[in-house]
């Protein structure tokens, strides 16, 4: 699924190719549940990825979020939910890729996803050609 957002960006676009941006920047994991935090930090790491992994919005919301070249936020969370997160992000005016990741892939949270400009929504677990095709498309 592919969404728009109008609004400020907060960090400068990049100057020249999209990929070195990518490159440059690193993938924040916002996920509940420890082991698929880890799980999708290794993966990304072994291949070569910056990643900075979450427990929570909160804690995501602490970060500098100018380094963040994409975000992979689970939906289904105590206190904010993923949507929650990407409304605030919006909101504020921050432009980032999301990847959203939840159990229940609903019509309403698949359409809320769209209204927000979430990039993707995948249904829980996700596989790895998934999310690697999501980064990946960041680089074309």
């Amino acid at each position: 699924m592919t969404g728009s957002r109008d609004g400020p960006v907060i960090w400068p676009r990049p100057q020249g190719s999209v990929m070195a941006a990518v490159e440059r920047r690193t993938v924040a994991i916002v996920d509940d549940d420890a082991a698929v935090r880890d799980s999708l930090r290794l993966l990304l790491e072994v291949i070569g990825y910056s990643v900075a992994a979450f427990g929570s919005a909160a804690e995501f919301l602490t970060a500098d979020l100018c380094s963040m070249s994409c975000l992979i936020l689970d939906h289904h969370m105590p206190e904010t939910t993923g949507l929650e997160l990407a409304e605030r992000l919006w909101l504020d005016g921050v432009v980032i890729p999301i990847l959203l990741v939840t159990g229940s892939p609903s019509p309403a949270i698949v359409a809320r996803a769209a209204q927000l400009g979430v990039d993707r929504v995948l249904e829980k677990p996700a596989g790895e050609d998934d999310v690697l095709n999501f980064i990946g498309a960041l680089r074309s």
